[in-house]
């Protein structure tokens, strides 16, 4: 039995009805890869249930502590039954992408069982009419709760879940391992109140030497500030249709690029990857409101995650996970100029991020007790306090590298990888940009209200790359190559 951390206890208390707290991801494999050309759905169970010893918290369920008045624990789950987890379905005929897209939306608007292990997993058959994919090729969407892992975690939960080969030589030790049955001493509730009492003890002192640490680290970015060695974020973005509160349906869409064409767009300006990526969804979304009539004047912001392993190192939490405002620059009309921008906003938002004690603040969600945590989040959520709040981003945009190289599920070959993320009551669109092999994929999920026209919005995302790419090309034909401008990275 292990307690959860206090990030981790975050993401719990911040569960609610119309924006539950998990993360997802849709792998779309080639069967043609595995031993006599198919796969059959007992071998994706079979492969899945061989590997989970390699993730032992996917076989623990959360105990909560009597009245909520504690951080609740990790038990292994005695009656865990992979098959309650693994679920096939296919698409009806055709089976066409927007089959696949509205699927994956209502799968991912459900909320998981909080009282089993805490992830899902379906493998989709029927996608004969999606173009571009090899023929008889399998989709396998997996969610899992943010408490478990974040983004970066994520990756481990897929090598975990893959092999490096179509049909791997395995050691007769792990063809013969059997999960040993563990089961958790379970305390009384007796028991987990006195561990309460102990940690409240703990957390007061903990608050109160966290106080003082937290003094200091605002008067050194207040220092900093003042001296004009640290950036200052402009976090007075307008409100959009995104900042209405969300509901609880959502919509998905997705599009594939070439690597090849991002690291030719970030060398022909001299820019980072994730300034490109940033580029491209400040261009659809500029476009999509331009489409609408709302496009404000001023720039829109958004959060960007920042992978927080090496400044936090070693601690008791799965997510390692902190978050900055960047300015997407929307209300600059030339792609080239907005990118330029974009790359010194995000440039701004890292160095700014690695010293504010700010980019913590989600902590403070797992700090105080679920029971005044998780009541203080549905008054936000269900009060539509967000409408109110000064501080405005209008989307989330993440960037997760994954492998370069090829990876396998019982055989099938992993051919195209989507992340989904989170919504909050504030914010109804989310961008996952991922990386795999020699493509980048940028999907989208939104509130379905606030997205009413996602295919559009996709075909302006890919005319945002688009204008990029040809602004690139056009420079790398110039006999005179662009001078880099010369500011501190942002990956």
């Amino acid at each position: 039995m292990k307690q959860l951390g206090v990030l981790d206890t975050a993401f719990i208390n911040l569960e609610q009805t119309n924006t539950p707290q998990h993360i997802g991801g849709l792998g779309i494999y080639d069967p043609s890869t595995a031993p006599g050309g198919f796969v059959r759905f007992k071998q994706v169970i079979a492969s899945f249930e061989k590997r989970l010893h390699r993730l032992p918290l996917f076989r623990t369920r959360l105990h909560p502590v009597p009245g909520n008045i504690d951080r609740p624990y990790w038990v292994v789950d005695e009656n865990f039954d992979v098959e309650f987890h693994l679920r096939h379905i296919a698409l009806p005929q055709p089976g066409d992408w927007r089959q696949l897209c509205i699927q994956i939306a209502r799968l991912h608007s459900r909320p998981l069982d909080m009282s089993r292990p805490l992830w899902e997993a379906y493998i989709i058959e029927g996608l004969d009419n999606i173009a571009e994919l090899p023929e008889g090729s399998f989709a396998v969407y997996t969610k899992m709760h943010h408490a478990l892992v974040d983004g970066a975690g994520g990756q481990s939960f897929m090598a975990a879940l893959h092999d490096l080969e179509p049909d791997p030589e395995e050691s007769s030790d792990f063809q013969l391992y059997q999960p040993p049955i563990v089961i958790d001493h379970k305390p009384n509730s007796g028991e987990l109140l006195a561990r309460a009492m102990v940690n409240q003890t703990k957390n007061t002192l903990s608050l109160a030497s966290g106080g003082v640490s937290l003094v200091r680290d605002f008067a050194k970015l207040g220092y900093g500030i003042f001296k004009k060695s640290v950036p200052l974020p402009d976090i007075n973005a307008p409100k959009t249709r995104f900042n209405t509160p969300v509901g609880s349906h959502r919509a998905f869409e997705a599009t594939t690029f070439p690597l090849d064409d991002f690291k030719a767009i970030k060398n022909a300006f001299g820019v980072k990857i994730n300034d490109v990526a940033l580029a491209v969804v400040s261009g659809a979304m500029r476009r999509y409101l331009d489409h609408l009539g709302e496009l404000p004047e001023e720039s829109l912001a958004a959060g960007v995650p920042m992978n927080m392993r090496s400044r936090r190192g070693e601690n008791e939490d799965n997510n390692q996970v902190g978050s900055v405002f960047c300015k997407l620059h929307t209300n600059i009309a030339d792609p080239v100029e907005r990118l330029q921008a974009i790359q010194q906003s995000a440039s701004d938002a890292k160095e700014f991020g690695e010293k504010s004690p700010l980019v913590d603040a989600m902590k403070l969600v797992g700090v105080f007790s679920p029971w005044f945590a998780h009541g203080g989040a549905k008054l936000y959520s269900s009060g539509k306090i967000s409408r109110h709040m000064p501080v405005n981003i209008s989307t989330v945009v993440t960037n997760v590298p994954g492998a370069n190289f090829d990876l396998y599920c019982a055989g099938a070959r992993l051919v195209r990888y989507h992340g989904l993320g989170v919504l909050t009551p504030g914010v109804g669109l989310f961008h996952a940009v991922f990386s795999f092999g020699n493509a980048v994929t940028i999907s989208i999920l939104a509130d379905r209200e606030q997205l009413e026209d996602p295919m559009r919005y996709r075909e302006f995302v890919e005319e945002s790359f688009a204008e990029l790419k040809a602004a690139a090309e056009k420079v790398s034909a110039s006999p005179t190559p662009r001078r880099k401008r010369k500011t501190s990275t942002a990956n």
